[in-house]
Formats: structure tokens, sequence, C-alpha cells
């Protein structure tokens, strides 16, 4: 399924003064035909009157959600692409994982209002900020560590796999190779086998050098113990003090040493012995159970996660509005939201068409071209005054746009 077109956002306040009557719903009106339908749509967007501090308060709440704002977004984006690696990438079924109160995205802003259970309105702005900053935060790492755990699981079986699947430079040697074919520790004081997994290339090599790659090799112990089609498996006999010095040459040989330890009865003895068939057999399907259910887990935490960050930022966008209203409208709060749905193609459209609609609200902090065209040339004072987001243009009304992919 090929991936949607995407939505992009426009969340933006005027005063009530751009309507005659001065009234929320004539204001609302009057925003809604700032945009005409070719270019988006405007939906209502209710913010309630929240408690208003000082004004050096607001300022630097200005500042803070715009770094909490920044956050957000980067969550959101790690969630969904956490959701996108478990999901294979199936458009289809990331999309129904991206919902915010088991509605889609675009049904949740079109009738978003303020949570007032997880964020009482009566609560102090800086109480808010800082509830939703941590619960972001907590979810950001929620869904992080499970992953990781996920992954390392997914990691651990992908190589036990690789070990009954493989070739002879990889897989398990426990069904190939019998104990009494091998010298190990407890058998011998002096002597050791060594296992060596040989390309096929370089077999005719291998049995004209390794008796002479490094001293105190047995000569002619070599043993072609299995084959398939990329490797020989060879044993080869040496003495313990020097087998360092010899697997040394074998690695730069490009020839692949491989483990293999046995114990009386070739069950496990808890101190590194090789398994049994039936034992890594048993090891490969718990692994495997754990994987799926780490999958499940991780995928339901960041189903909720997602929809959780997604209503956080914008509750936080929410707040940008308020407190950049308050800052650019004054007191009393009379001023109406409206939220635009666009796309990134129309969005420049959109915007243009309110900068037209509403550039009278600035005065003169903007000029003007020789149409009478609004320009943004003066946006710099405006932003040290604290009445628009760093790095943003001025605008004569309170303007974000966001995306959520």
């Amino acid at each position: 399924m090929p991936k949607p077109e995407p939505s992009k956002y426009i969340l933006l306040s005027v005063p009530t003064s751009v309507s005659p009557s001065n009234s929320t719903d004539e204001a609302l009106t009057t925003l809604r035909s700032g945009v005409t339908n070719d270019n988006g749509t405007v939906f209502p967007f209710p913010i309630p009157e929240l408690k208003v501090g000082t004004l050096d308060t607001l300022v630097r709440q200005a500042d803070e959600l715009q770094k909490i704002h920044n956050t957000c977004e980067g969550v959101v984006s790690k969630v969904g692409d956490t959701l996108r690696v478990i999901l294979e990438g199936d458009e289809s079924k990331l999309a129904g994982q991206k919902t915010v109160n088991d509605k889609e995205v675009g049904q949740y802003l079109k009738s978003w209002s303020w949570n007032k259970i997880k964020y009482r309105a009566d609560k102090p702005l800086a109480e808010l900020i800082e509830i939703i900053s941590k619960e972001v935060s907590s979810i950001d790492n929620d869904v992080k560590g499970k992953y990781t755990q996920y992954n390392q699981v997914k990691t651990t079986l992908a190589n036990l796999e690789k070990r009954q699947s493989g070739n002879l430079s990889t897989k398990s040697l426990t069904s190939i190779i019998s104990p009494s074919q091998v010298i190990q520790d407890s058998d011998s004081e002096y002597l050791v086998t060594h296992l060596i997994a040989v390309p096929l290339s370089n077999t005719k090599d291998f049995l004209k050098t390794y008796e002479r790659i490094a001293p105190w090799i047995v000569p002619r112990s070599a043993q072609n113990l299995a084959s398939d089609d990329e490797y020989i498996l060879f044993a080869v006999t040496g003495f313990k003090k020097y087998a360092n010095d010899w697997l040394h040459k074998v690695r730069e040989q490009r020839w692949v040493p491989r483990d293999y330890k046995t114990t009386s009865g070739g069950g496990k003895d808890g101190k590194g012995g090789a398994k049994s068939a039936e034992d890594e057999r048993k090891e490969l399907e718990s692994v495997r159970k754990e994987e799926r259910k780490l999958w499940g887990e991780t995928l339901r935490i960041a189903h909720t996660g997602w929809g959780e960050a997604v209503m956080g930022w914008i509750h936080i966008l929410a707040l940008q509005v308020f407190v950049e209203s308050v800052l650019r409208y004054g007191l009393p709060l009379d001023f109406v939201a409206g939220l635009v749905k666009t796309t990134p193609k129309l969005s420049k459209k959109a915007r243009a068409s309110l900068d037209t609609k509403f550039s009278y609200l600035a005065g003169n902090a903007l000029g003007r071209d020789k149409k009478g065209r609004p320009t943004k040339d003066s946006g710099a004072d405006m932003q040290a005054a604290g009445q628009m987001g760093e790095g943003s243009d001025y605008t004569a009304y309170v303007c974000y746009e966001f995306e959520i992919n």
C-alpha cells in the first residue's frame, strides 16, 4: 500500500476584534474566510481560559514551550519510526496503529478539545507545562527501553537461527561433530584439537600450509570432518602452549576457527560446555516465543505511546498559541483559535491568503510592497519582543505550522 499524501496543519489565533460584533462565533467565521476551500479547511480549536502570570513569566514560558514543542515533535517521530520498523514498513498496518484516543489523527484534530481530565485548566501554566513535559519524556524512555529489549532478543534469535541453518563457518557443530573426534582440554595435558572451517576455494592452500604457518602443529593431523557448499571443516591437532599463535595465523588466512566443547554425556555442565542438539532446539524455541512476546509488547507500548505523545504535543501547541495570544493581543482574553488542514504543497498559498486577510493586525510591524501586499522584513524586532517563536517569520497573527507523519 503506498504511503498516503501527508497533511500539514496551521494552528493560528486572531483577536475577536476581527469581527464587527467582537463575538467569538463571528471571529471564527472571519478566520475561516481567510482560507479558500481550494487551499485548506478550517476547524475551530477551542482553547480554554487558562491562568495567566506576569509578562516576564509569559515570555520565559514562550521560550520554554518552544523547546518542549521540539522535544514532543522528536518523540512522535521516533515512536513512529519504531512502529514502522516493528510493522516492517506496512503502511496500512501503520495507519491502523497511529491513532489518538482511538481516532485517526485527522479526526482527532478536527474534533479537538482540551483534555480537562489529564490537564486541568485551573492549574498554573508552569504546572501544566511540567506535567506534559514529564509525560512525553516518560513515553520516550518507555518505548525506547522496550524496543531495545526487543532488539536484543531479536538479535539473539537471529544468531541462534544462523547456528541452525548457516554454513560450517557459523552453524552449530553439535549434530556434526562426535566428542570422540576431538581432543578436549580435559583429555590431554599438552595437545588440543582445532576445528577450522576453510572455504572450498582455499582447501589446497590450507593443506599445503597449515603445518608451517606457526610452530608446534602435529604433521599430517588435518582431518576432513564435514563439508557443505561453501566450507570444509577440518580438525587439526596442535600443542596447547602455542594454540593462540596458530589461531592468529589461521585468522590472517581468512580461515574460520570454530569453538566446540564437550562434557561427559554430551550435556550441559553449566560451565561453558556444549549443549546437546535437543538443548539447542529447546533454546531456539524458547527464544522464538520470547521474541514474539516482546514484539507484541513493543507494538502495544509504541501504539499507546505514539497517541499519548501526539496528544501531549497538541496540548503544548495549544499552550503556545495561548501564551503567544496573550503576549500579542493582551488582556482581557479575547481571541479565537482555528486549525487549518492543508497539504505541504498548498500550505504556502493558505498562509499567503491569511497574511493578506489579517495583515492589518500588525499595524506598522509589517511593511508593504508596491501592490499593497504585506512583507516580512521587520520580524527581528518582534522576535526580540517575545512575540514569535525563535527562527520564525513574524506574522500579523499567532501562527504555528506542523505535520504529523
